[in-house]
């Protein structure tokens, strides 16, 4: 309803103001003439229209309010502003997602051998090969133990032990690594502390699945906003098997003799008297 009344005015000044002017009155109230060619009346009424000097209203020298105009408040301003930070954010994160669907897209990068082995050892590991099946890893529990660095978190180890770790790169399942970022190694009777790496110290282990961890929620809100976001994460993992340690002596699992009763007997001295 607003928008019709303020053409309704509008369109009534601009007929009062067509009728008042001079020059358009001494068109309209002149009488009819034969006509001429068209380009003389076009040059003709292109100059008599570019002779109509500016026009004014003094009624509308003021500025007017209509009903529908309202002044927006404050809590209106920041609702839109917030709108509109929300759409660049969502605007920002489309565009990385293309540019990483682009860069990455349909072809995966391929890595040389010496790019792979580079990449391994900076995370901490080597791959050897896949494990056979005459292949005897497992050996039987000993008393030794190592803190082994892998990425960027560190694990106590000891033979048949079974680890979860951050998805390791350029390995499968059944593939035999070394971890060579071995920090510390001990035993019950010797304990090594490397600085920051043992020497000739190392770690073999056993790939046995790739799997992802359980579901963790992301929520975000914001109070009085209308702003909630729920989003859900699994983290890949590897589980590796712990099957050696190289790099200290083993201490051999001595049995102590239990003495005989015959022993015991000469043991005991007759007391006099």
């Amino acid at each position: 309803m607003a928008n019709r009344r303020c053409l309704h005015t509008l369109t009534r000044h601009a007929s009062s103001l067509l009728f008042t002017n001079h020059s358009l009155q001494s068109l309209t109230s002149s009488p009819l003439l034969p006509k001429p060619p068209l380009k003389t009346f076009t040059s003709k009424s292109l100059h008599i229209f570019t002779d109509i000097g500016p026009i004014r209203c003094p009624q509308w020298s003021q500025p007017r309010h209509f009903s529908s105009s309202h002044q927006i408040s404050d809590d209106e301003e920041e609702e839109e502003e917030e709108e509109e930070e929300e759409e660049e954010e969502e605007g920002e994160s489309s565009d990385y997602e293309d540019v990483s669907v682009s860069s990455g897209g349909g072809a995966k990068r391929e890595y040389t051998a010496e790019e792979k082995e580079a990449e391994a050892a900076a995370i901490g590991y080597k791959v050897v090969g896949p494990l056979h099946k005459n292949d005897r890893v497992f050996k039987p529990y000993e008393p030794v133990y190592a803190v082994v660095q892998i990425g960027s978190h560190q694990f106590k180890v000891s033979n048949r032990d079974c680890i979860f770790t951050e998805r390791l790169k350029f390995c499968e399942v059944n593939d035999k690594l070394v971890l060579n970022k071995v920090l510390l190694l001990g035993s019950s009777s010797q304990t090594i502390v490397g600085r920051p790496m043992v020497p000739d110290a190392s770690v073999h282990a056993v790939v046995e699945e790739h799997a992802l961890d359980a579901k963790v929620i992301i929520f975000k809100k914001k109070r009085r906003k209308n702003y909630r976001r729920t989003k859900g994460h699994r983290q890949e993992l590897t589980k590796l098997r712990i099957t050696d340690i190289q790099g200290l002596e083993k201490p051999e699992n001595a049995v102590a003799e239990k003495p005989s009763k015959a022993d015991k007997r000469l043991e005991k001295v007759a007391v006099p008297s």
